[in-house]
């Protein structure tokens, strides 16, 4: 490996006299087979000394976080010397715990701390089963619900409390204290309190607390469509997809993914899941697997769409053992994340100049669904192709019906209107 990297003897046998010559070695040679370039690789190789060294590595052991962050710091100090920059601490630190980590991590030796059990795992677990085997609730439902539940419950519960002994007291002091302390919107405590009362209402059903205590949880009232979606103008949206004309890798990239986001109006979870078998060329149809409604559902391929991602598979995506459509650029090379996908929507729409409430794909699911109402196709229509199991789901989006709403207020009362 190290004889591909360097070619001057002098840094060659550094690196290959260097302690840990086979452990290197070998997570270089499996970032090389994710495919990372030999820039990168050298990189990796040169801050594996620096971890020895300030590890004091000889030979392997486990090493804690801790230990990580004293030795990250003391790096970061003498960058700083070198470099002359007495503020210059926390990209340094940063840049060496990540290599540290990822490198201990694959070897096996970085000694995670242990979290203590969540006092009430045996409940949560059951319940959650329930949900996924007996409701058919898709994964990220569950993974959402799981999270607030082993929060709140915590909160509720402490060390101290069991679930039979819980009062409905305990529940609003920790929901009220979420609302009246903190960022959390009512809307959103409304969701964490239904969470919380569907679970009581299982616990309820299994003897683990006092009955009466899921219909006792009150949510803050929001009223029915009291907003109105964060959406975009089309205009705007055309501008954001201009913003990846470019024939750059990453602009050929975004634009495929802008595309499917603004087009078909899919969740960014949507688009992750996209695979190679999703896309029937022959027949020109794109397969969607819903993130919610754990469907799957077929839509007419467009053809911009559909030239968007050809280019994006021809010319940019790296060869890769996944199956999913879209990849990260660099490596370690791995199907992109919902929360990689937010961020490309929301650093092409920062440079424009477009005040919105939230700039993630989804500004782009409700521009998608506000362009079909404008144009007059039907509810039923628009939420058939958004994935919405509830018709009321989609009927948020007649409230921005402008082009109607344009027409009502142009309306000439005539004499209808009396001094």
């Amino acid at each position: 490996m190290f004889q591909t990297l360097y070619e001057h003897p002098h840094a060659l046998k550094h690196h290959l006299t260097a302690p840990l010559l086979h452990e290197r070695s070998r997570f270089l040679t499996h970032y090389a087979e994710l495919g990372a370039a030999r820039a990168t690789l050298r990189r990796i190789a040169c801050y594996q000394l620096a971890i020895i060294d300030y590890l004091k590595l000889s030979e392997m052991r486990a090493i804690t976080c801790t230990e990580i962050e004293a030795a990250a710091e003391r790096w970061a100090y003498y960058q700083a010397s070198v470099r002359g920059k007495d503020g210059f601490l926390t990209y340094p630190k940063r840049l060496f715990m990540t290599h540290c980590t990822h490198w201990l991590d694959f070897l096996g030796f970085l000694e995670t701390p242990v979290a203590p059990p969540h006092p009430l795992a045996r409940f949560i677990s059951e319940y959650l089963d329930f949900m996924r085997e007996e409701r058919g609730l898709s994964s990220t439902t569950i993974h959402n619900c799981r999270g607030v539940l082993e929060v709140y419950l915590r909160q509720i519960c402490g060390q101290e409390l069991s679930l039979s002994d819980l009062t409905i007291t305990h529940i609003d002091d920790v929901l009220l204290h979420r609302l009246n302390q903190t960022e959390y919107s009512r809307r959103t405590i409304k969701r964490y309190a239904s969470y919380l009362r569907n679970f009581f209402r299982y616990a309820e059903q299994r003897g683990w607390c006092r009955c009466g205590l899921a219909d006792a949880i009150k949510a803050p009232r929001v009223y029915v469509h009291e907003t109105l979606p964060y959406s975009p103008t089309w205009e705007d949206v055309q501008r954001l997809i201009a913003t990846t004309n470019g024939s750059c890798p990453r602009d050929i990239r975004d634009r495929a993914i802008l595309l499917l986001l603004a087009v078909y109006g899919l969740r960014a979870g949507e688009v992750r899941k996209l695979q190679f078998d999703d896309i029937d060329w022959e027949h020109e149809l794109l397969q969607i697997r819903r993130v919610k409604r754990g469907s799957v559902q077929q839509l007419p391929l467009s053809h911009t769409v559909g030239e968007a991602v050809l280019q994006y598979l021809r010319e940019v995506r790296p060869r890769s053992v996944f199956r999913e459509v879209f990849l990260s650029m660099r490596a370690p090379i791995r199907p992109l994340t919902s929360q990689g996908i937010a961020w490309i929507v929301t650093s092409r729409w920062q440079p424009l100049d477009v005040t919105l409430a939230h700039y993630g794909p989804h500004s782009l699911r409700h521009a998608c669904a506000t362009r079909l109402i404008n144009q007059g196709v039907s509810l039923k229509e628009i939420g058939d192709q958004l994935g919405h199991r509830n018709l009321n789901t989609t009927r948020i989006y007649a409230k921005v019906d402008l082009t109607h709403l344009r027409e009502v207020a142009d309306l000439d009362l005539g004499g209808l209107l009396c001094d």
